[in-house]
């Protein structure tokens, strides 16, 4: 599997300067916070979002070097999308993010919201001062999204009459948006035409779900020390992703353990057994094979460079961490 970190060698430049950047941006003047910040953007993360806004840029710049304004649009993705993560965690009860404490583990509940908050705060701030307004629109409109799907994935616990098409729905608010926003934003900035700007929207989006979907399964298939997190721990907390829906057409024994919601010992067990012995994870891996299939189809209007492929291989590589 190539490691995200070498796919990236194009602008493995500019995200150093992301990196460098995004904890001057958010620590100034707030001790906790700064310390925060310092965790957040010291956890290592793959930086894949601001990385795909960078070599977008480079894609649709050839003739020229990028503008500070694509750098921003970079690192205000990175703070939007840190700032979920930190929410999400709230919410989840998470202890461990990529293999480190939470923030609210650290630090509190209360901190760890007020600093999403403050991130979200920023980074609409950041956004405001690109002085775009067709950019500022997009990326107001990832943050609604992070909410709906945050509100609709709350809603939906251990409902098992949700259909693929609601899951894809809040996948796309909570994970493909702000990819899809993000890779139109950066074209944009690059003042590319309508109809390329929405095929890098598409590209985003496909990518985005190919992606959330490649993470469902490995919830299922990746060992603790893997995710960061503990395997498993999206169903029992009763978040009923791809794999768990096809499942259920299969095994109506799940429907049974969901819906007293793992009550009792062994449950959890027993519906991941399940889903290992049912079609969920094959259906769930063509699923992502297929949006990562339409994504690479929307870079074709792009004209070739080194950035471009690295745009195509990032298809594959979401693919690959299945194996």
């Amino acid at each position: 599997m190539t490691p995200a970190t070498s796919l990236f060698s194009p602008v493995e430049a500019d995200l150093q300067i992301l990196a460098d950047n995004l904890k001057q941006l958010v620590g100034n003047g707030h001790p906790i916070l700064c310390a925060a910040a310092e965790h957040l953007f010291g956890a290592g993360g793959k930086r894949i979002r601001p990385a795909i806004v960078l070599l977008i840029s480079r894609a649709t710049m050839l003739e020229q070097d990028i503008t500070p304004r694509h750098r921003r649009l970079a690192e205000i993705t990175e703070m939007i999308h840190t700032a979920s993560l930190v929410h999400d965690d709230v919410v989840d009860e998470s202890e461990m993010r990529r293999g480190v404490p939470t923030v609210h583990s650290l630090f509190g509940n209360r901190i760890a919201i007020l600093a999403g908050d403050f991130l979200f705060a920023q980074s609409s701030w950041y956004l405001a001062n690109l002085d775009n307004l067709d950019v500022v629109k997009l990326l107001s409109e990832v943050i609604m999204d992070l909410a709906s799907g945050e509100i609709q994935q709350g809603l939906n616990r251990f409902d098992t009459n949700i259909s693929i098409d609601t899951y894809l729905k809040k996948t796309y608010y909570k994970t493909a948006s702000l990819i899809a926003n993000s890779s139109k934003a950066a074209g944009l900035l690059s003042n590319v035409s309508q109809e390329t700007a929405d095929h890098l929207y598409s590209y985003g989006r496909h990518l985005g779900l190919a992606f959330q979907i490649v993470d469902d399964i490995l919830d299922f298939t990746s060992s603790t020390d893997t995710l960061g997190k503990p395997a498993g721990s999206d169903l029992k907390s009763g978040n009923l992703t791809a794999p768990v829906l096809f499942a259920l057409e299969e095994k109506p024994y799940l429907e049974a353990l969901i819906d007293r919601e793992f009550a009792q010992k062994g449950d959890l067990e027993q519906a991941i057994s399940l889903i290992h012995d049912s079609q969920g994870i094959q259906r769930s891996r063509e699923l992502a094979e297929h949006h990562a299939k339409v994504a690479v189809e929307h870079l074709a209007h792009l004209p070739s460079s080194e950035s471009w492929q690295t745009l195509m291989k990032i298809a594959d590589y979401v693919l690959s961490r299945l194996y």
